[in-house]
């Protein structure tokens, strides 16, 4: 990138200097630095090699098929970790990263800003694949999608949690450190968030600072936790303030419109950190879902009610929406979210066996976006063995969890009918599924 004194791109190599050491594939490796040829994509943003004692290296800010020197970050018996610090042979997917704190020993939080869009999603196609056909012993295609409207994977994310240093400033982890890289700009933080520019403000006394931002002219919220014994040091900004869980400036929550609904969302409720995925993934979900009028419906982990409210429209006063979410906060959320909607319950409580097998007894069609972890194998039976549940539309955020989940299915008896993919997270390996699987009876 032009003007980053860290990062040199001459034809085919790139070199990184991270601790002042000059490295050159051709010539005598320095200390520390591994020669290595780069394969697949590997879970954890990274990408698969061997080493020459067998070893399994996963190396990080490399392509498939790169020819790299690698500084080893964490060695295991079987595994290490690395960081490509010299690409010798670069791919044609390779690119300039758009922020100057990537790269390695800087900020850990985007995986993958020195490749290219298209090539972020064949990677992450692959990755989701890799994990379907390991656990669930199924090789269907996988298309990455992206976001209507997002042409260069920036300026996407509505909330942004930083850590804070001593002095105020504010900064992001580096990859599995507890170390923070001060940063003065995250390119993909959301033009809200670009507009109050967090990064240059000085917040001493504080250890995190949250600013949740879901458009350039709405509201925005800043949530602050304390150091410990220490006073915190707030700037002058427009917008809602929340320190130590203590509202000191409304609004505390904001509101947000999504396809016709205007959804109440409070500071640490969950809610689609892109821009553009509340309204994709709610098109996504009324497409395979097909909900019909009359229907009884189960929104489980619901959140604060996105997919509850669409599918109460879509099944009608004839119907019926049961959403269940065990944050207090997110539930209160979604009550207040659907609370015109008679034939709408919310029900605060934990997804378990037991709720499943006692609330979902007439359920026809259930909706599923668990956390990363999945539903788990046990709910995940419990909702097989429902007599009139026909059909199951599971959104995951972990592929490996999912395949694990629909293998439960699968084995007893129920198909995978469509899956969908979508680049909800750009720059980073992470991706978002959405699954219809549908009931052999």
């Amino acid at each position: 990138m032009t003007g980053d004194p860290d990062r040199r791109h001459s034809g085919g190599r790139v070199d990184f200097e991270t601790s002042g050491e000059a490295s050159d594939l051709a010539g005598e490796h320095p200390d520390g630095l591994v020669e290595l040829v780069v394969g697949k994509p590997a879970a954890g943003g990274g990408c698969v090699a061997r080493l020459p004692d067998g070893r399994v290296a996963f190396v990080r800010h490399a392509i498939p098929g790169e020819r790299v020197l690698a500084r080893i970050t964490e060695e295991a018996r079987s595994f290490v970790r690395a960081d490509a610090v010299t690409i010798g042979e670069a791919a044609a997917s390779r690119v300039p990263p758009p922020c100057r704190h990537a790269g390695p020993g800087r900020c850990g939080g985007c995986d993958w800003q020195h490749v290219s869009l298209p090539m972020q999603r064949e990677m992450k196609a692959a990755l989701v694949g890799e994990q379907l056909q390991r656990i669930a012993r199924i090789d269907p295609a996988v298309i990455v999608e992206p976001v209507p409207g997002d042409d260069n994977g920036l300026a996407w994310r509505t909330r942004v949690r930083y850590s804070v240093l001593p002095r105020g400033r504010l900064g992001f982890h580096r990859y599995r450190s507890r170390d923070v890289q001060p940063v003065d700009h995250c390119p993909i933080a959301g033009p809200g968030i670009a507009a109050l520019a967090p990064e240059q403000m000085t917040w001493t006394g504080a250890e995190e600072v949250e600013v949740f931002a879901p458009d350039a002219d709405g509201e925005l919220t800043v949530a602050v936790e304390s150091r410990r014994g220490a006073r915190v040091n707030v700037p002058r900004f427009d917008g809602g303030l929340v320190v130590d869980g203590r509202t000191l400036r409304e609004p505390r929550e904001l509101q947000l419109d999504v396809l016709g609904h205007r959804f109440a969302v409070s500071g640490g409720a969950f809610w689609q950190v892109h821009i553009g995925a509340p309204a994709t993934l709610g098109r996504a979900l009324l497409d395979l879902a097909e909900p019909r009028e009359g229907q009884v419906v189960a929104d489980l982990y619901a959140g604060v009610g996105l997919f509850t409210a669409l599918l109460a429209d879509a099944v009608g006063e004839g119907g019926h929406v049961l959403a269940v979410e065990q944050d207090e906060q997110s539930a209160e959320d979604a009550y207040r979210n659907v609370v015109r909607s008679a034939h709408v319950d919310v029900l605060c409580a934990r997804v378990t066996p037991e709720l499943v097998a006692r609330e979902l007894r007439v359920t026809e069609l259930a909706v599923l976006d668990p956390p990363r972890q999945g539903a788990g194998q046990q709910v995940t039976a419990a909702l097989a063995a429902l007599q009139r549940l026909r059909r199951i539309v599971y959104v995951a955020c972990d592929p490996a969890s999912f395949a694990r989940d629909l293998r439960v299915l699968l084995d007893a008896g129920w198909s995978l009918s469509a899956l969908r993919a979508f680049d909800l997270f750009p720059m980073t390996e992470h991706v978002e599924l959405m699954a219809v699987i549908d009931s052999p009876r």
